[in-house]
């Protein structure tokens, strides 16, 4: 393999992983931001409250969109394992 189809295996990687821990990822940061919002104006600062709801709702988060981040990943193993038989 040469230099420029490492790059692309490597862009394809790269944006798989985007593409499935993103949205996870978008969910947490928002529903953070939230509660700390919500914590800095009540001045409630309990550990608790801001651990528990992000945690149910990034679980919620995962279901939602499992079906999605399976077929992304399936597809990328499938085009690696399709690489890796055709390599001489």
């Amino acid at each position: 393999m040469d230099f420029d189809t490492n790059i692309q295996h490597l862009k394809l990687a790269y944006w798989t992983i985007l593409m499935t821990a993103g949205p996870i990822l978008i969910v947490a940061l928002a529903v953070g931001l939230v509660i700390g919002i919500l914590q800095a104006a009540t001045s409630i600062n309990e550990a608790t409250l801001s651990f528990v709801p992000k945690l149910g709702i990034v679980i919620l988060a995962m279901a939602i969109s499992s079906s999605f981040m399976l077929t992304q990943l399936t597809d990328y193993f499938a085009f690696v394992f399709d690489t890796i038989a055709t390599m001489n």
